[in-house]
C-alpha cells in the first residue's frame, strides 16, 4: 500500500487530533464540560491512577476537549506532545516546574514581554530558581553567561514588544554543547510563521489567548514538548529521571522516553499546581486555530503596510519592524519567518511619553488594551501599562522605552487603519 502524503498545514489546522464524536456523530470538537469521569471497575481505576493506562480520572489532569487542543499545537510544531494550561504565565510555570530546583538557575533574553520578566526575576526565586537576563542580541552573550548550575536558555522566536527576531540555531548550539534545554515563547510567531523545533528547540511555550485563538476571547497557554531531549544524559534534572514517590518510585524518563515531560505536566503538575485549561476555552482555541493560517497571512500583510506607512510619518522617530529592509533584524527574518515578520511591532514618537499617552488615548478604529494576537487592531503604551513595574532601564532593554507605543495589526481593512493612525498622530502632536 502506498504511503500516505503528508497533509499540509492548513490541513492539520483543521483536522489534527480532532475526529467526529464516536457516540453522536458531532463534526465539531464537543465541549465536555464536565469535572470527572466514571470508572469501568475499581482495577480500571487503579490502572489509571497508577499511570498505567490512558485514560480521564478528573479534569484538572485531562479533559477530551483540551486533548484535542493538545495534540492539534503538538501536529503544528512538529512535537511529540503538549500540555494545555490556563493561561501562558502557567504555561512557563508548569515548565520551570518539571526541569528545575531550588538552587538552580536559567538563562532568559532580555527581549521579553514585559510580564515575563517580573515572573522569572521575582516570582521565581520564591522557589529558589534564579534567572539571569542576557542581550540576545549576540548569541555568544549566552555562552559566556552559563554556569554549573544553570539548566535552561529562554527566548521569545519573535520577542514582544518590539518584533525583534532572535537566531534561534545559533542560540540552540550553545545550549546543546551545554547539555542543557532550549526553551522558545513562539506566541508571537505561531508555527505558521516559524517552527522553533525545526531549528533546535528542546520546548516550545505559547499563550495560547493570542495568535492560536485569535479573537480575544479565550484564555489558555501550551507547552510544548519535542520528545528529542535527553533527560538522563546529566543528573540534571532529577524531577523527570528520579523516582517519583507519589507513584510509587516511578521513573518518568524510564518509563514513558519522550513523552517523560508531557506525561508529567499532566500527572503532577497539573495535578499539584492545578493551572488546569477550560474545556470552554480549549473549544475556542481549537477553532481559532482552524483560520489560523489565514489570519496569520492577513495579520502581516496589513502589519507590513502600516509600518511602511508610519516609517514616512514625520512625527515617528523609528520603526522597529524586522519586515522592513531598514531593520538589523531583516535578514534573520527572512531566514525564520519567510512568510512575514509577524504583526506586532513597536515605533517611536519624537514627542516622547506625553505623545505615546496622547495617541493611544486619540485613536478610535485601534483599541487601547493590553492583548496582541486579537482579529482586531490593538495599541498600547508600554512604559505606562505593560511594563511599568520596571525601571526605565529595564523598559529601554526590553525595548519599552517611554517613547514606544506598540501595535498588534488585525485584520480590517489597512487603508482604515492608517487613516485612524493618521488622525491619532495629528492629536498627539
Amino acid at each position: 500500500m502506498a504511503a500516505q502524503r503528508p497533509f499540509g498545514f492548513e490541513t492539520r489546522a483543521i483536522h489534527a487530533g480532532a475526529a467526529p464524536d464516536p457516540t453522536t456523530g458531532a463534526r465539531s470538537t464537543p465541549i465536555f464540560q464536565t469535572t470527572a469521569y466514571v470508572f469501568e471497575d475499581a482495577d480500571d481505576a487503579a490502572s489509571l491512577f497508577n499511570l498505567q493506562s490512558y485514560g480521564y480520572i478528573y479534569s484538572r489532569l485531562g479533559n477530551p476537549t483540551v486533548s484535542v487542543l493538545e495534540e492539534r499545537i503538538a501536529n503544528l510544531e512538529g512535537a511529540r506532545g503538549a500540555i494545555c494550561t490556563a493561561s501562558g504565565h502557567a504555561a512557563q510555570l508548569l515548565t520551570f516546574f518539571s526541569i528545575m530546583s531550588p538552587g538552580t538557575s536559567f538563562l532568559a533574553s532580555t527581549r521579553l514581554y514585559g510580564g515575563s520578566i517580573t515572573q522569572f526575576g521575582r516570582t521565581f526565586k520564591k522557589f529558589g530558581w534564579q534567572a539571569g537576563f542576557v542581550d540576545q542580541t549576540d548569541p555568544e552573550n549566552f555562552r559566556r553567561a552559563l554556569t554549573e548550575e544553570c539548566r535552561a536558555i529562554f527566548v521569545e522566536s519573535l520577542a514582544n514588544p518590539g518584533g525583534v527576531v532572535t537566531d534561534l540555531e545559533a542560540i540552540a548550539r550553545i545550549a546543546e554543547a551545554a547539555g542543557i534545554l532550549f526553551i522558545v515563547d513562539n506566541t508571537m510567531a505561531t508555527p505558521f510563521l516559524c517552527r522553533p523545533i525545526d531549528w533546535g528547540a528542546d520546548l516550545v511555550v505559547h499563550s495560547t489567548t493570542k495568535f492560536l485563538g485569535g479573537h480575544g476571547n479565550a484564555m489558555g497557554g501550551c507547552l510544548v514538548d519535542s520528545g528529542r531531549f535527553d533527560w538522563g544524559s546529566s543528573g540534571k534534572y532529577p524531577t523527570l529521571t528520579e523516582p517519583e514517590p507519589a507513584y510509587h518510585g516511578l521513573r518518568f524518563f524510564e518509563t514513558f522516553g519522550d513523552l517523560a515531560l508531557t506525561v508529567h505536566g499532566h500527572a503532577v503538575g497539573l495535578r499539584d499546581l492545578g493551572p488546569a485549561m477550560a474545556p470552554m476555552n480549549a473549544f475556542l482555541t481549537i477553532t481559532g486555530i482552524e483560520t489560523l493560517p489565514l489570519r496569520m497571512e492577513r495579520h502581516v500583510a496589513n502589519a507590513l503596510t502600516v509600518a511602511e506607512y508610519l516609517a514616512g510619518h514625520e512625527a515617528v522617530a523609528w520603526v522597529s519592524y524586522a519586515g522592513l529592509p531598514s531593520s538589523p533584524y531583516f535578514d534573520l527574518a527572512r531566514r525564520y519567518l519567510p512568510k512575514g515578520a509577524g504583526s506586532v511591532f513597536t515605533f517611536g514618537l519624537k514627542g516622547g511619553y506625553a505623545a505615546g499617552v496622547r495617541l493611544v488615548e486619540s485613536v478610535d478604529l485601534f483599541s487601547h488594551l493590553a492583548n496582541i494576537g486579537d482579529t482586531r487592531s490593538l495599541i498600547i503604551h508600554p512604559a505606562s501599562t505593560t511594563h511599568r513595574q520596571l525601571t526605565e532601564a529595564q523598559q529601554i532593554a526590553a525595548g519599552a522605552g517611554p517613547d514606544v507605543v506598540r501595535v498588534s495589526i488585525g485584520l480590517e481593512t489597512v487603508g482604515d487603519l492608517i487613516a485612524d493612525l493618521a488622525q491619532g498622530l495629528g492629536q498627539a502632536g
